[in-house]
């Protein structure tokens, strides 16, 4: 098996501080995180409310769960976004659920392929975001500005190579979105790899 890297030092630091119960780390992290809990959470549950209450949980069971992150087992932004993932889809299942159980329309297997398009949609979003900015800047031209590579190269200053390489990697990188029974940090639902 392969020898894992020593986690980043800011990682190190923030669990040990949050185990010693130090109120200030938890405003670092949130500082640090909020956004990318609110969005994951907004993107599976698509309710703002909802994403809301699931960012004030996530930071609750930090605050009062600190050793259930083990900075050996990957990064703690890996870690936060699993237990994002794990919180929201938890609620989506039990309103689906409750809704399905009010109102008698749709049926089980809707609500899990519901739970799944939510699931890689959000995943998504979180390799878009933790990806290297070279690529994320390269996609967006690509998709959001519809800039073919040629155009691309040269709103970046780079080759043409160079471009075509970045817009590769980053839909080799975005195509794992789906991919539910790839390696993944251990803890971390389906599509949380440590590659992420």
């Amino acid at each position: 098996m392969a020898k894992r890297e020593a986690p980043p030092r800011w990682d190190r630091k923030m669990q040990q501080r949050l185990a010693r119960g130090e109120a200030a780390a938890l405003g670092e992290l949130y500082d640090r995180f909020a956004s990318l809990v609110h969005g994951l959470a907004h993107r599976v549950l698509d309710d703002e409310r909802a994403a809301d209450l699931i960012t004030r949980d996530v930071f609750a069971h930090v605050w009062e769960h600190p050793d259930a992150y083990d900075p050996r087992q990957g990064p703690l932004r890996t870690w936060i976004a699993a237990l994002t993932h794990r919180l929201a889809v938890q609620r989506l299942r039990a309103t689906e659920t409750a809704a399905l159980a009010r109102d008698g329309s749709g049926t089980v297997e809707e609500l899990e392929s519901r739970v799944r398009r939510a699931s890689v949609a959000a995943r998504a979003d979180y390799i878009v975001q933790s990806m290297p900015a070279p690529l994320r800047a390269a996609l967006e031209l690509a998709y959001f500005q519809r800039r073919d590579y040629r155009q691309t190269a040269a709103d970046l200053g780079v080759t043409e190579d160079e471009a075509r390489r970045r817009l590769r990697l980053g839909l080799q990188l975005l195509s794992t979105a789906r991919d539910a029974g790839a390696p993944r940090t251990p803890g971390a639902p389906p599509g949380y790899g440590g590659a992420a």
